[in-house]
């Protein structure tokens, strides 16, 4: 049985193994009925019984306040959030990570992607896989091109390989920006409803007692979606970048945190509450690698267009190849191994 098939899976508390779930075929429109997959059972739901989520939230949110409190915290989110919140807001489902066409060696790079996939467990590769077997087949090319003339055909095959790495990149990074784009313009009350519910489960995982450690929040996200919450819920997310104008990657693990002593407690700080650490494990669509440093660029929430950012004075020698998003590695060592090496640290 497949995820689409199942839909959503749940454990918690003294579930013995995942509990799987499935809409119910014959709910009422607009109203969001589950019942038990087949092969699927638990101690306190029957078998082709339907429930709302209000069944499920006795079983959710009590485990969820007890685990908030732990004293070291770490959540993983990925893409289920982002497309959770554009479906809510918009109605569609944000931009996947299809397979795209690079035009050369195709067929080659199809192969390495998806030897890829199933050595780590998946069924087919995604547009990760692809780019990482391109980029290391460019690297391979450049290596076979190293002794030719310039104008070898061994040089403009990798440059062309090169050329169509970059357009993949623009393309890959446009359809975020556009997922982005539609959630801004959103209809006003599905837009605040998908924010108000955003907000509250960044703030369920960031609001914790002052005695405790900070959360950790880790995505493999590349859209901006946990950071334009965070901004409406006014949380403050340390992510080792340090700087105002062009924030630059800090292999420090310090950062900015502050506390306040209670009155008449001394020697007894508190942190402040709605400060979390984050970490964006794969990169991020506005990261780029330029003038040996790791920047976040000041592109907007909800800008179309990641070009006419790319301009700017510090960033203007980078283009597609320079974005951060993971696995694309400019081809140099430092750069493969920098930032995912200290985000991964951080992550174990």
């Amino acid at each position: 049985m497949t995820l689409e098939e199942v839909q959503q899976i749940l454990k918690t508390r003294d579930d013995p193994a995942p509990v799987k779930l499935r809409r119910a075929t014959d709910a009422p429109d607009q109203q969001e009925l589950f019942t038990l997959a087949d092969d699927s059972h638990c101690s306190w739901q029957g078998s082709g019984d339907q429930f709302g989520p209000e069944r499920l939230r006795e079983r959710i949110e009590p485990w969820l306040t007890a685990l908030a409190q732990s004293e070291h915290l770490s959540l993983l989110v990925g893409s289920g959030l982002t497309h959770a919140v554009h479906r809510m807001a918009t109605g569609t489902p944000a931009a996947g990570m299809r397979s795209v066409p690079f035009g050369i060696h195709d067929e080659e790079i199809s192969s390495a992607a998806s030897r890829a996939a199933k050595a780590a467990g998946r069924e087919t590769g995604n547009i990760e896989d692809r780019i990482r077997s391109a980029n290391e087949l460019l690297c391979g090319l450049e290596v076979l091109a190293a002794s030719m003339p310039p104008e070898s055909a061994e040089w403009k095959e990798a440059e062309a390989l090169e050329a169509a790495i970059k357009e993949v990149l623009v393309g890959f990074a446009h359809e975020i920006l556009v997922a982005e784009n539609e959630l801004t313009q959103a209809p006003k009350e599905r837009r605040e409803r998908a924010f108000n519910y955003l907000i509250s489960f960044l703030m369920s995982f960031a609001s914790r007692s002052g005695t405790r450690e900070r959360s950790q929040i880790f995505t493999t996200n590349y859209d901006r979606y946990i950071e334009a919450g965070a901004d409406a819920a006014a949380l403050r997310l340390l992510d080792r970048f340090v700087g105002t104008l062009a924030p630059v990657f800090r292999a420090s693990r310090l950062d900015v945190d502050l506390h306040y002593n209670p009155p008449g407690i001394r020697g007894e700080p508190r942190y402040l509450e709605g400060v979390a650490r984050f970490a964006k494990l794969h990169g991020s669509v506005d990261w780029v690698n330029c003038g040996g440093a790791i920047r976040r660029i000041g592109l907007p929430f909800g800008a179309v267009d990641i070009a006419p950012f790319l301009t700017a004075a510090g960033v203007d020698d980078a283009d597609a190849l320079q974005l951060m998003i993971y696995p694309n590695a400019a081809k140099e060592r430092e750069t493969a191994s920098y930032p995912y090496v200290e985000l991964f640290r951080d992550f174990a």
